[in-house]
């Protein structure tokens, strides 16, 4: 697959939604780089998607059904205070208020990038080979054929066994504030771009289930109404949105360096957005629950959480380690 710049994926997006084309799109992390294929042109030997409304996999497709073995060495609890003491020193001095901190763990698996999207039960899959495998609860951003555009920011995670753990999660005072902090900028992003913003539900449970037991997330959904030449502006409209704001934090440009500094890798894809235009419909994902092959083979798992400056460092070194999970159950 060819993999275009920011302008050329922004062109091809709408040509071939004003002509009426399926295709998928992967973006990366820093917006800088994109694949966008009519979906009837992608060899299922190199890229498998599964999205609700599109997918390419194979009747015949199979994969190892063997017992799981997930093996992971997370960065040290000393590693991540240095990340996070950086990060809330930013924020102190007023640079950031919400940074979305994150970190890259090597794993080991008997299971391959392809076995992992062949089992995984998320909302939204992709594997390309030798390369990725995601497997995201996050949508992005949904457009339906009135062009009313939705998106639902996923900020906020618990551990579902923990005694009353939702309504731990619930009155949980700095992620009630992070959440907030998101749909803030979620929907002053959405304003861009849309009239008739606003927030139609606030704060919602999701449960999800994973191969470590179930987790509870909180997410909202923010609304608004697009021009009526919407389809043949999809890409440009949805360019300007990137990257997501639930993974990047407020406000946006200066947090972006800040995550720089105290990550010290680059994500690539991880925390892009991937997603399909068919029919008039579009319907996208945040590329969280992400897991990349280095050219040795060797796979890292990379996960984050957000960060305020009144977090507290030993509950987000915890909430890291519980997002490394594949959804295998």
């Amino acid at each position: 697959m060819k993999l275009y710049n920011r302008e050329h994926a922004i062109q091809r997006m709408n040509t071939l939604a004003k002509n009426g084309k399926d295709f998928i799109f992967i973006i990366n992390y820093k917006a800088d780089g994109a694949y966008v294929e009519e979906s009837t042109d992608i060899d299922p030997h190199e890229l498998l998607f599964a999205f609700p409304i599109l997918d390419n996999i194979p009747e015949a497709e199979s994969y190892r059904t063997n017992t799981v073995e997930w093996h992971t060495e997370p960065l040290t609890r000393e590693d991540y205070e240095r990340r996070i003491n950086l990060v809330k020193q930013r924020e102190r001095e007023g640079d950031s208020y919400l940074a979305n901190l994150t970190c890259r763990i090597p794993v080991r698996t008997n299971l391959s990038l392809h076995d992992v999207f062949m089992r995984s039960k998320a909302l939204y899959r992709c594997w390309m080979k030798e390369k990725f495998v995601c497997f995201s609860p996050e949508i992005f951003v949904r457009i339906n054929e009135e062009g009313l555009i939705s998106s639902f920011p996923m900020k906020g995670t618990i551990d579902a066994t923990r005694p009353d753990a939702e309504k731990e999660l619930m009155e949980n005072k700095k992620e009630a504030a992070e959440h907030a902090t998101i749909v803030d900028l979620i929907r002053n992003d959405l304003s861009m771009i849309a009239e008739q913003v606003r927030v139609k539900r606030y704060r919602y449970v999701d449960h999800l289930t994973t191969n470590k037991g179930e987790i509870l997330q909180t997410s909202s959904e923010i609304t608004g109404q697009l021009p009526t030449d919407y389809r043949e502006n999809v890409g440009t409209l949805l360019f300007r949105l990137l990257p997501a704001g639930s993974i990047t934090g407020a406000p946006k440009p200066r947090t972006m360096e800040i995550i720089d500094e105290a990550e010290g890798y680059e994500r690539g894809f991880y925390t892009g957005v991937m997603g399909c235009y068919s029919k008039g419909q579009l319907d996208s994902a945040v590329m969280i629950r992400f897991i990349d092959q280095d050219e040795d083979g060797q796979f890292h798992y990379k996960a984050g959480g957000g960060i305020t400056a009144q977090s507290n460092n030993n509950d987000e070194y915890k909430e890291v380690i519980e997002k490394v999970y594949v959804p295998i159950y």
